[in-house]
């Protein structure tokens, strides 16, 4: 049997079932329609007994030694290694992902892996003194408990194991909910994964359902401590205020409207070349990727020629091609979002100098020059393969521009002076921004997180294992103290 045959049903306290609830959820690829699989939605009840098996497998992973604890992370990567071609091919059946993209993000989750599994190891306290005689003030780090993950369908894989991976290895308990867009890559994969891996029964739990069966039913549940989302701002400031509520603590990673800036000095061929794969990438579906691109108008025109003519190379159709670049987006509403929001910019005055055709939920690539940063696709996350093109007469205005959007993801800007970029890069607003690169970056031990209406909390290395672990004050009174009464 495949992996795909054996990953339609839901991961509840180590067994694999059918949900409870009386729907049923439909897993379609986004290039022909078809139909992958089907689950049996999972309902609260189902939620309740994830949650229940996650606190209670919990109090086991507590009992195991922490460099065994490692070695089972480990071989989760060993498990990906000896399944990458079946892996690959069902990123380019759910997701719509080209083989490029495949590549790229089981990387990153080997990557992410490696660097959770040191976190058993890493469970570091401190030893501090204290204005009271004879006190030993002992500083524990420990697991929060049970963790909530709420992943996105763009890069369901990595982004599920961004939070998954680093939960476990700082020693708690996880129910995952992936998308239902993505619900095997997203979820019932990482639970497989883990399964061969040798993790405790019921230690990670996967949810395959969605909102209208469930409601809030997943953040309002009292067992998890944290929840982890990415997603939309829109969705991710509910989640927030719902997790503030019942007092939990909401890890963010939202939206992005991100600039890639060209300042007059810079390599015109390498940023066109940066300034495409920021935005092309996975068709556009990435939270990083460059919905801007920002361009001195000494430089504007040799940009934007060699901008359109490799954009036009991009071959566009079946993400099964190896020579795809760009495949469909994510389903059909998606699309109908992109194409409102260029046709409202043409409306308003931008100039579509490239304006592929829409097949299905295949989108060619959109260029948009004229465009003004009071339009309102100028304030926009396109998730699609679309982007905007200004022009900008001084550094002063190109920071202005960056900076004029609610998100502060990514970016990037572009020069042959590195200190003058970097000096540069401090007045734009966002929580990371690259030099002479894409906008599209994350590794496995550098913070990763926006400002803005992007998101709250940093993950990735050590940051990761502060936000999914919290901090114990033991005293230890050595003698006797001297009360007052």
């Amino acid at each position: 049997m495949s992996i795909l045959q054996a990953l339609n049903k839901q991961f509840i306290n180590g067994e694999w079932r059918d949900g409870l609830a009386s729907r049923k959820l439909p897993d379609l690829n986004p290039y022909n329609g078809e139909v992958i699989t089907e689950f049996q939605m999972a309902s609260l009840q189902d939620i309740d007994e994830a949650y229940q098996a996650a606190a209670r497998a919990k109090k086991e992973w507590d009992e195991v030694n922490p460099y065994v604890k490692s070695r089972i992370l480990e071989r989760a990567v060993d498990y990906i290694d000896a399944h990458e071609e079946e892996i690959i091919d069902i990123i380019i059946k759910e997701l719509g992902g080209t083989r490029l993209k495949a590549f790229f993000e089981i990387g990153l989750v080997k990557d992410i892996i490696r660097e959770a599994a040191t976190f058993p190891v890493r469970m570091e306290g401190k030893i501090l003194p204290s204005p009271v005689d004879g006190k030993e003030n002992r500083l524990y780090r420990i697991p929060a408990g049970v963790v909530g993950v709420i992943s996105p369908f763009n890069f369901p894989f990595y982004l599920s194991m961004k939070s998954v991976a680093p939960a476990l290895g700082a020693g708690n308990g996880v129910v995952l909910k992936p998308h239902e867009h993505t619900p095997i890559m997203g979820g019932t994969l990482i639970g497989k994964i883990f399964e061969e891996a040798g993790l405790p029964k019921g230690l990670i739990n996967v949810i395959v359902t969605d909102i209208s069966e469930i409601g809030d039913g997943f953040v309002e549940h009292p067992i998890p401590r944290i929840l982890s989302f990415t997603g939309s701002s829109q969705v991710g400031s509910h989640i927030a205020q719902v997790a503030a509520k019942h007092f939990k603590k909401a890890i963010l990673e939202l939206g992005g409207n991100s600039a890639l800036i060209v300042l007059e000095d810079a390599d015109i061929e390498y940023a066109v070349n940066a300034a495409v794969f920021s935005r092309f990438t996975h068709q556009g579906q990435i939270c990083m990727s460059a919905n801007r691109v920002l361009v001195h108008q000494d430089v504007y025109d040799q940009f934007l020629d060699q901008y359109v003519k490799k954009v036009s190379s991009l071959k566009v159709g079946d993400p099964y091609d190896p020579d795809t670049v760009i495949g469909p987006l994510i389903n059909d509403r998606q699309v109908k979002s992109l194409m409102s929001t260029i046709e409202e910019a043409i409306g308003e005055g931008a100039t579509p100098i490239l304006k592929g055709e829409v097949t299905g939920n295949v989108v060619a690539p959109i260029i948009l020059t004229d465009v003004t940063t009071d339009m309102a696709i100028a304030s926009k996350e396109l998730f699609g393969p679309a982007v905007c093109i200004f022009k900008f007469a001084s550094e002063e205005e190109a920071v202005q521009m960056a900076n004029e959007t609610p998100f502060g993801l990514s970016g990037a800007i572009h020069t042959r002076d590195l200190e003058r970029g970097a000096q540069m890069a401090k007045r734009i607003e966002t929580g990371m921004i690259h030099i002479n690169d894409g906008t599209i970056n994350d590794e496995p031990i550098v913070a990763f997180g926006g400002e803005k209406h992007s998101g709250l909390g940093r993950l990735n290395g050590q940051w990761s294992l502060e936000e999914f672990s919290t901090l114990k004050w033991i005293s230890v009174q050595h003698k006797p103290r001297q009360f007052p009464y």
